[in-house]
């Protein structure tokens, strides 16, 4: 049992997307939808049509990061990487970077690149521009510069002929919506960045009573890689944040009772039964005892090669330096002879020389050092052949350099050799009959066991993580108290959960706990949970797409832009509330009036005054 709650990680590379072919069915009778869940984790993006033709799911999903390179010293230039063309994140965590602060986009270069990387991978095949109407989400409540900013940028650069704008999380809602479901609810929408609470009354959001709370699954990661590390400072480089994503997707639960749980987790047993080893990369070679005499004398033969070989090329490399200075130098010393006397004062220049002696004596050195260096790569080739022809077993046990030994040393070392081949038999038996008391494979095991449970906490605890913030429960109670105990009764029979941050096991019985504490005695409540709380946004856009394709309610045309703004939205039933920038009129000021009258006044009055 225990080896079984042993897990790997898999640390998995993201395969790049291909560039695909779009069926006719995109393009005719009429250019279909492209439907973007523009996620501050991951963008998915796929079309948007009722032919069975089209693939009814997201063509791509890739994490919305870039890494922009400096470039190579060669003069190639910075290489722009996008979403899956990284690889893995983590040898480049220190150079990627993100369009999103929180949930909301605002560094629109790098959205500029997203939005290239979906167009060219979708094979939108239309020169200079996008002839596809686009459904985007954004973030609820979406600043109007944020929109207005993202409206530009889909207008002006890709010519897009319309463009709708609606939340990811009432996309979901709209997907699920079964046909006895009210049309009235309390989403619950958690992901990477941000939680919120979200009320819906008759099919649209209120916007005035949203709450949001600034937690998610990005929060959940740090605060579970600072637990790890601090608790294992040996491995404190392995322990990475798609490691620490990877144990919040697939070991980590809600508590429903957590101060309980946590009392469970004290006892021996239930440790021991719950607790999962999570098996961190290592290598064997670090353990020396497990190597046979054969494999080490196989290693020391190696070793030795290797030497000669690096000691041969440096010799050669050496010789081949010497000999262009040597030749350099007798070139000067042929300009004296021929009688040359201005180009061989101008070359001893050059070489930073006074005379001719000057010159003599390092061509007698460098032609000494040439000899010298011709001789040993001579001697070290006869030394390798030797090496070849003889087959002593101590031969690989000697050091490269003891080539330059006397013949008495020599000697010397085999008047020892009976007394150690006496004893090398003794030494080397008890050390091949005892195992290894280091176990390699567990210390490189990061044991979880609360953990498990206090990462994904933080969001009905902030304060877990110094966050001085309300938690889910709370702040759905919050949001109830605002409305009359009618309202209050229809919100709480469809209260739905949705977002990425959702598929905790244990979050659904939590809510439902939380619900009983904080409802009347008696009363009755729903929870539901998303089918696919993950791609259910995407999903909504397009079902909603499909069904407006042709209708004129929610799309924004090239026309209102021109005319109403980028930040002008038409608002739906998925959509945000809009409310337009009101500028403040400037009311007639009561002195400009009284103006004319204090000036006629001062005229007439004492010119001291006046002055």
């Amino acid at each position: 049992a225990a080896a079984s709650r042993v897990f790997a990680f898999r640390d998995a590379r993201w395969a790049p997307d291909p560039v695909l072919e779009p069926s006719a069915a995109v393009r005719t009778p009429q250019p279909v939808p492209l439907v973007i869940d523009n996620g501050s984790f991951q963008t998915r993006a796929g079309w948007a049509s009722a032919d069975p033709a089209v693939p009814a799911e997201p063509l791509l999903r890739f994490r919305s990061l870039a890494a922009r390179s400096r470039g190579a010293r060669g003069g190639a230039g910075a290489e722009t990487q996008v979403g899956n063309d990284l690889g893995s994140p983590e040898p480049l965590r220190w150079l990627l970077r993100s369009p999103f602060d929180r949930n909301v986009p605002v560094q629109l270069e790098l959205q500029e690149l997203l939005l290239d990387h979906v167009f060219q991978r979708l094979g939108v095949a239309s020169q200079g521009c996008v002839d596809h109407p686009i459904v985007l989400t954004e973030a609820v409540c979406n600043p109007l510069y944020s929109r207005q900013m993202m409206s530009e940028l889909l207008f002006e650069c890709y010519q897009v002929p319309k463009v709708s704008y609606g939340v990811d999380s009432l996309y979901s809602f709209y997907h699920n919506k079964r046909q006895n479901w009210p049309c009235s609810g309390l989403v619950i929408s958690s992901g990477y960045q941000c939680t919120h609470i979200l009320p819906v009354l008759e099919g649209r959001l209120d916007a005035k009573n949203c709450k949001r709370i600034n937690l998610g699954g990005c929060q959940a990661a740090v605060y579970l890689q600072r637990l790890l590390q601090l608790k294992y400072p040996g491995h404190f480089a392995a322990i990475t944040l798609s490691r620490m994503e990877e144990i919040l997707h697939e070991h980590s639960y809600i508590a429903e009772d957590y101060i309980e749980e946590l009392q469970k987790w004290r006892s021996p047993e239930y440790y021991e039964n719950n607790m999962h080893k999570m098996q961190l990369p290592f290598s064997n070679k670090l353990l020396g005892s497990t190597l046979t005499s054969e494999e080490k004398q196989e290693r020391r033969q190696q070793q030795l090669r290797r030497l000669q070989e690096l000691n041969a090329r440096r010799r050669e490399e050496k010789l081949q330096l010497d000999q262009e200075r040597l030749d350099r130098l007798l070139y000067v010393q042929e300009l004296l002879e021929d009688g040359q006397m201005d180009q061989f004062h101008k070359a001893l220049v050059e070489l930073n020389m006074d005379s001719a002696e000057e010159l003599q004596s390092y061509i007698n050195k460098l032609s000494l050092s040439v000899e010298q260096t011709k001789q040993k790569i001579l001697q070290a080739e006869v030394n390798i052949e030797v090496d070849v022809v003889d087959s002593k077993p101590e031969t690989p046990d000697l050091d490269p350099l003891c080539s330059e030994q006397s013949l008495e040393d020599v000697e010397s070392i085999n008047e020892f050799e009976p007394l150690f081949a006496e004893e090398q038999p003794e030494v080397e038996k008890p050390v091949a009959a005892v195992q290894p008391v280091f176990n390699l494979a567990e210390y490189h095991q990061l044991f979880l066991g609360t953990e498990r449970i206090r990462a994904p906490e933080i969001v009905f605890q902030p304060s877990l993580i110094g966050e001085d913030q309300a938690g889910i429960a709370e702040t759905m109670q919050y949001v109830l108290e605002r409305y009359p105990k009618e309202q209050q009764a229809i919100l709480v029979q469809n209260v739905f959960l949705t977002g990425g941050n959702t598929m905790y096991p244990g979050l659904k019985a939590r809510v439902q706990k939380e619900l009983l504490e904080m409802r009347p005695f008696q009363s009755s409540f729903q929870v539901h949970l998303a089918s696919s709380p993950v791609l259910d946004a995407w999903y909504g856009a397009r079902d909603w797409a499909v069904e407006y394709m042709t209708r004129e309610e929610g799309w924004i045309t090239r026309k209102d832009y021109e005319e109403k703004g980028g930040e002008y939205l038409k608002e739906h039933c998925a959509s945000n509330v809009y409310v337009p920038i009101r500028l403040p009129k400037q009311a007639p000021r009561a002195a400009e009036a009284l103006a004319p009258s204090r000036a006629l006044t001062s005229s007439t009055g004492n010119p001291c005054e006046q002055a």
